[in-house]
């Protein structure tokens, strides 16, 4: 007969749905702070094949300079700019720091 620690199971289940959420908190807050820093993520297109919609040159280049000038219209002055960039560094930080220790947690917990 199997015996199932159910305990342990829901202890890796609460472990994984913790980490996960603060991974994907702390990357969407450092996102939201390099947005409100001037600094807007804008991707080039890549080329894929059916089921994904491409952005045109012509396109990505109107997102760009709507980026830019969005930027150019924050309310935040630069020293907020700067605090906002840095939380957004350090938010990164912990999004690395969190996946890292998970990593070391699965390699070296037993």
């Amino acid at each position: 007969m199997i015996d199932i620690d159910w305990l342990a199971f829901v202890q890796v289940f609460a472990a994984a749905l913790i980490s996960s959420l603060l991974v994907v908190g702390f990357y969407a807050v450092a996102v939201r702070l390099l947005v409100r820093a001037g600094r807007v993520p804008v991707v080039a297109p890549a080329e894929f094949t059916d089921a994904i919609t491409v952005i045109s040159e012509k396109e990505a280049r109107r997102a760009e300079k709507a980026a830019a000038k969005a930027a150019k219209k924050s309310p935040l002055t630069d020293g907020q700019k700067r605090l906002a960039l840095v939380g957004a560094y350090a938010s990164f930080g912990m999004c690395g720091l969190a996946v890292l220790a998970g990593l070391l947690l699965i390699i070296f917990g037993h």
